[in-house]
């Protein structure tokens, strides 16, 4: 819901009834992930997408009749199906989506939490007794609502912490009473967590072109650097926060968790091993370094004078980045953002016509 979120404010501030399409779960090689939605307004304008082309069609038309008559409805295609096939979802997948009306109202406070950055996730009720439609509102110390009984509400509350604390939307199979091996109530958990951390050491060329690709995948970018005349906002248009420190201390005072990311492009040793020994205990999901070979080989060795592990150093993607014959510091900056993006999912780094199977990896 998050790409539409701002247009279901203005729908709700202008008086204009609308219907939301979210995928809630996908199989095989289904385009767009759970959570992924499109907006229909009662007069017809549309916003946001579920499957990059292939369903929308089918899904205005079900939207527009969702705001006519007030009720969720659950539609699935398949590319075995002769409605996916009459629509247009020839790319082997299959997706499942939940079409409701849209509630103004929770839009106005998601909204505000994500302005404010605070963690806020919404449970709705795909399947179940009393479903689809109803929904809970999470947050780390309270919840509001019911999908309709106590103990499911409970569970459903406790995994919704859960995912809110990793960034995730997903989607939980529980029993009516929320038993965790049960089975008949189906429950989107949509998160809407802060950002994600890029930490960028070093402010050189390289770090302006991280800072940008790392802004366009959704991260909140800080590049830190000692050097006053390079740390500067001009150099660095990328950055949401530029940092004029020694870059082991700005790290040891910061707060990493399992969703950071940390790239050290200093290549210079007085800076990057004292920062390396920080960064790699802590529970960053990636720490790179850039340097060649050599220099990798002479870090490992002074980081293993500082007393770091091998299951420490087996944590150091160095050199940085995957194997793309970059040159340019922005052809650089797609290798280190292919790498990141390639451990966060599973995947391989090659060439997708090189393998076969599905095309979308699920979260390891």
């Amino acid at each position: 819901m998050r790409e539409v979120l701002d247009d279901l404010v203005r729908w709700h501030r202008e008086g204009r009834a609308g219907a939301v399409a979210t995928v809630v779960r996908t199989w095989r090689s289904a385009p767009r992930a759970a959570g992924a939605a499109m907006a229909v307004s009662a007069d017809g304008e549309v916003v946001g997408s579920v499957s990059g082309g292939c369903v929308e069609g089918a899904l205005y038309e079900v939207a527009r009749e969702v705001v006519a008559s007030g009720r969720p409805v659950v539609q699935r295609y398949g590319v075995s199906d002769d409605d996916a096939l009459a629509v247009g979802l020839t790319c082997g997948g299959e997706l499942e989506v939940l079409v409701a009306p849209s509630d103004g109202a929770l839009a106005e406070e998601v909204a505000a939490a994500v302005a404010a950055g605070e963690p806020l996730a919404v449970a709705t009720l795909v399947e179940g007794v009393h479903g689809p439609g109803p929904q809970l509102v999470v947050r780390p110390g309270s919840s509001r609502g019911s999908l309709g009984g106590e103990r499911l509400d409970a569970a459903v509350v406790d995994d919704a912490r859960g995912l809110l604390a990793r960034g995730a939307t997903g989607t939980l199979h529980l029993g009516p009473d929320g038993e965790r091996r049960g089975e008949g109530t189906t429950v989107l958990v949509q998160s809407f967590a802060p950002p994600p951390r890029m930490l960028v050491f070093g402010a050189i060329d390289f770090a302006a072109a991280v800072a940008r690709i790392g802004a366009f995948l959704g991260y909140r970018v800080t590049v830190c650097d000692a050097r006053p005349v390079f740390a500067t906002a001009r150099r660095l248009p990328g950055a949401d926060e530029v940092v004029v420190e020694w870059p082991h201390r700005y790290l040891a005072r910061t707060e990493v968790d399992e969703r950071t990311v940390v790239c050290v492009l200093t290549h210079d040793p007085k800076f990057d091993v004292p920062l390396l020994e920080v960064a790699l205990r802590t529970p960053a999901a990636y720490v790179g370094a850039m340097g060649s070979r050599r220099t990798h080989e002479d870090r490992l060795a002074r980081l293993r004078e500082r007393g770091l592990g091998e299951a420490e150093l087996a944590r150091l993607s160095s050199p940085i980045g995957l194997d793309l014959g970059a040159r340019t510091p922005e052809e650089t900056a797609v290798s280190v953002a292919a790498e990141i993006t390639a451990l966060r999912w599973g995947g391989t780094g090659r060439r997708l016509s090189d393998l076969s199977g599905p095309v979308h990896h699920d979260r390891p």
